[in-house]
């Protein structure tokens, strides 16, 4: 199981949400799960909420996914960088041939997009 989060989802994290602290949880003691945190991610949720980015990092379980090239190339494309690392990240790719699901409390975000969603919504 390959989940992203997005901004809202770190905010949640932060915040004490049930469903994320589960996500946490199993991606680090639960074999064949994984739990990702796009860097454009990151910083948007600090911002949002100072020294979410630290918080997120420091879990353990919890990939960071660089601004690679091709992620940069997506995100040069968009007006929200978060959003587009998160699309980007959710994409196919041969570890992840399925792509990864995005996790989010706001799912309506996400309609329209080429992703699944996984709702964090209390």
């Amino acid at each position: 199981m390959h989940i992203v989060l997005d901004t809202s989802a770190m905010a949640a994290a932060g915040a004490g949400n049930v469903m994320a602290s589960r996500l946490i949880h199993r991606s680090h003691a639960e074999p064949g799960w994984f739990l990702y945190a796009p860097t454009c991610v990151l910083v948007e949720a600090d911002r949002a909420r100072p020294g979410t980015a630290e918080h997120v990092a420091a879990l353990p379980g919890i990939t960071v996914l660089d601004l690679d090239l091709p992620a940069a190339l997506a995100v040069a494309a968009r007006q929200t960088w978060a959003a587009a690392h998160t699309e980007h990240a959710a994409q196919p790719t041969p570890e992840r041939p399925d792509g990864a699901i995005v996790a989010t409390t706001v799912p309506k975000q996400w309609q329209g997009k080429p992703v699944r969603v996984l709702d964090l919504t209390p």
